[in-house]
């Protein structure tokens, strides 16, 4: 394999995985480099389950949405029963953008260029001429070997995830190990309890910083006195605690009082123990998901990168049963979602000063707080783990 593809040497990520009281974080290069961000998607988050899309963007009817995923052009496909199928855009004969714009769906989905269709499912249905003029089939031509090319999906707390390299464990196996924290706290039918509220229940910002950053930044309380002063006067940094599980880790809080703060009085878990109305757990589910629950809520925070440089944070949040869409708690959703809203905002300038920070030759990684950022060195040594085994299997392949 070429040298110029091997960004990262695995001496600089052996420093990154060392304990933490000898590590360095992951260079500059991993939040700056226009370059890196395409083999970062190719051997970090294409080999694992990302989030790509909240459902709710998908409209419930047979419909055809393109989207892009550092710049892999995808189609998500509702078909007639409401399922989710997820396809590379691509038409399976020259290679053409499927669908450019969101498409409500009466039957085929037709290709622009020759009108080869394809059913929802992706399945190729239609190939006219293909074996010249008006001769719609042709020998040796097998239509059942060329229809659009999958991508693995999952759909969980309403987020449609992805696996592009189809080659990760079953989606349901990948979530095991969370589901069986949370459940201590929501109940193991807690996710189906959840529902996105009618009303105050999104937000979306634009953030001038790397992906990671975003991922750091949520996975440490360390930053609270500063950069959270109202946050901070009733969950302490003393408040907090971290966990870690293979492909998550976060930070928990003993004192959560937001909600009654905001005065927010919404329904809570059922199953939530009464003894800990006041514990809020809030997972980093690597790669790109950030999640947060709490007795009468819990929110999902999807990370889109649309550049080296630039993340998009879309935020959902979820209410218990009737708290979702009764009338008589729609202050309450709009209260919750205004603390929401001060507490991701604040956030904002802090990462992307940390961006700015990325550029300077007098910092390449930094050090880390052997109580502190825990949490943010498991995620580096998650990621850098990955970039290391890429580095390995390329040193067998032919240049």
């Amino acid at each position: 394999m070429s040298e110029d593809r091997r960004l990262i040497s695995s001496e600089r990520l052996q420093r990154t995985l060392r304990p933490i009281t000898e590590a360095v974080g992951l260079p500059n290069l991993a939040y700056e480099d226009a370059g890196f961000l395409k083999y970062e998607r190719d051997v970090v988050l294409a080999g694992t389950w990302v989030g790509l899309a909240f459902t709710d963007t998908i409209p419930a009817r047979p419909f055809a949405q393109p989207l892009e995923f550092l710049g892999l052009p995808l189609l998500v496909v509702r078909d007639r029963r409401g399922e989710l199928n997820v396809f590379h855009n691509v038409c399976s004969h020259r290679g053409v953008q499927l669908v450019g714009e969101p498409t409500p769906l009466a039957g085929l989905i037709v290709c622009p260029y020759h009108s080869w269709s394809y059913t929802t499912n992706g399945e190729l249905k239609a190939t006219p001429h293909v074996g010249g003029v008006d001769h719609h089939q042709c020998a040796g031509f097998d239509a059942s070997a060329h229809g659009l090319k999958t991508v693995r999906s999952a759909v969980y707390l309403g987020i449609l995830f992805v696996n592009l390299s189809g080659n990760a464990p079953p989606f349901e196996r990948h979530i095991a190990e969370l589901d069986r924290r949370t459940a201590t706290l929501i109940g193991a039918d807690g996710p189906s309890r959840l529902r996105p509220g009618i009303s105050d229940a999104k937000l979306s910002l634009s953030v001038r910083c790397n992906w990671k950053l975003a991922v750091e930044n949520y996975c440490e309380a360390y930053h609270l006195p500063w950069v959270h002063p109202e946050l901070n006067a009733y969950s302490t940094l003393a408040d907090h605690y971290c966990f870690f599980g293979s492909d998550f880790a976060g930070q928990g809080s003993h004192s959560y009082r937001g909600s009654e703060i905001a005065g927010a009085h919404l329904p809570y878990f059922e199953a939530w123990p009464r003894a800990r109305l006041h514990v809020a757990e809030y997972p980093a589910l690597y790669p790109n998901v950030l999640l947060g629950f709490h007795a009468d809520h819990a929110f999902a925070v999807l990370l889109i990168p649309e550049a080296i440089d630039r993340t998009r944070e879309e935020l959902r949040i979820f209410y218990v049963d009737a708290g979702a869409d009764d009338d008589a708690y729609r202050e309450c959703r709009a209260a919750t979602l205004r603390a929401w809203r001060v507490v991701f905002e604040q956030d904002v300038p802090a990462v992307e000063k940390m961006q700015i920070g990325r550029g300077s030759p007098g910092y390449d990684g930094g050090v880390f707080s052997p109580v502190m950022d825990t949490v943010t060195h498991h995620f580096h040594t998650w990621v850098a783990d990955r970039l290391n085994r890429a580095n390995a299997s390329d040193v067998s392949q032919p240049a």
